[in-house]
């Protein structure tokens, strides 16, 4: 009880400053946007959401065989290998991108290493989100030192990181960090002190095949290496799913920061502009084989994880849902209003 007190405490607390941020973000006399409630899919809705955030990865990553269990996601599923992703494209203010729904100038974070003197990232983040608008927790686990900017501590959320200064840092760490989350998730007793279930979204960050580009080549056969060990990881933790019964009320993301031939490290973008980075979405609720003609943006992700959760938002944030690529069209506002109690 004393869990659950504190969890709706800090959650009003953040919903507060989260609604200060709108009223200084909007101009005078605009009424806060909102995103209508999703319907339920033809399949039934989702309860789970797998975010997979992967570096050095694009179309030509699938030739010769060597991500067998993300071609099938692709093939499954909806994807386009052209969305946009920031600038600059370095690792930090990318993923900072992808978790606030908002572009560089707006969440502020330019820098590419973690720097305890800045603090956590002031922006509130789709894990905010998700848990003022349905107290949804998440889990997120991070592959690189300069990602611990974004982790800020909450209640809801737990965040694992494992990084590049560390050797044994390999995407088969990161899934041994995974399933000892689930265990102890579903042991009854809950995940520390605060998810006492598993969590409706987990966010997986594989970097290992760009790093492998960067030091290796793109054309290496360490890079191919990397590719598999990636893809590899990926069935390992959808084979978590499948073991707790969850794979019939998961839909799967996959996106990336950068695409083949970018670093990510460095001070400075290596590459001038915005780059292209695929973005793929599959499982319950997606279209088969669908080719995503919209345009997309990597800084979409948020308010597509909400929309496949059906919750509503209200927010300034310039996240949007991914309309195309799902089974039914989302209900509208007055037939939201309608059915609620």
């Amino acid at each position: 009880m004393k869990n659950r007190l504190l969890r709706c405490v800090l959650s009003l607390t953040v919903g507060l400053s989260m609604l200060g941020l709108e009223f200084l973000a909007a101009p005078a006399g605009a009424a806060p946007s909102s995103t209508p409630k999703a319907a339920e899919s033809s399949q039934g809705s989702s309860e789970y959401v797998s975010l997979f955030v992967l570096e050095g990865f694009g179309q030509d990553s699938l030739k010769g065989g060597t991500m067998p269990v993300l071609s099938k996601l692709v093939k499954d599923g909806a994807a386009t290998w052209s969305a946009t992703g920031v600038n600059p494209a370095l690792r930090l203010p990318t993923m900072a991108s992808l978790v606030t729904g908002m572009p560089v100038e707006k969440h502020g974070i330019t820098w590419n290493v973690f720097e305890f003197s800045r603090g956590y990232s002031r922006s509130p983040s789709m894990f905010d989100y998700l848990d003022l608008s349905g107290g949804r927790d998440s889990a997120i686990f991070y592959m690189d030192e300069s990602l611990y900017q974004l982790a800020r501590p909450e209640v809801y959320t737990d965040y694992q990181l494992c990084g590049a200064l560390r050797p044994e840092c390999r995407s088969e760490k990161i899934v041994s960090y995974i399933r000892q989350y689930f265990q102890k998730a579903t042991s009854g007793h809950g995940y520390g002190h605060a998810i006492l279930s598993l969590p409706h979204l987990l966010v997986v960050h594989l970097p290992e095949a760009g790093r492998a580009g960067v030091a290796h080549g793109w054309n290496s056969k360490e890079y191919r290496q990397a590719l598999q060990a990636v893809d590899a990881a990926m069935k390992s933790v959808l084979d978590i799913f499948k073991e707790h019964g969850l794979s019939n009320r998961t839909t799967v993301l996959v996106t990336a920061l950068s695409g083949p031939g970018t670093d990510l490290s460095g001070e400075e973008a290596t590459t001038a502009g915005t780059p292209m980075v695929p973005w793929i979405a599959s499982g319950v609720g997606i279209k088969h084989g669908q080719v995503i003609h919209q345009p997309v943006s990597i800084i979409d992700t948020g308010a597509t994880v909400m929309r496949i959760l059906g919750l509503e938002t209200h927010t300034e944030w310039d996240s949007k849902a991914v309309e195309e690529i799902f089974q039914a069209a989302a209900v509208a506002p007055a037939a939201v209003s309608s059915k609620k109690q």
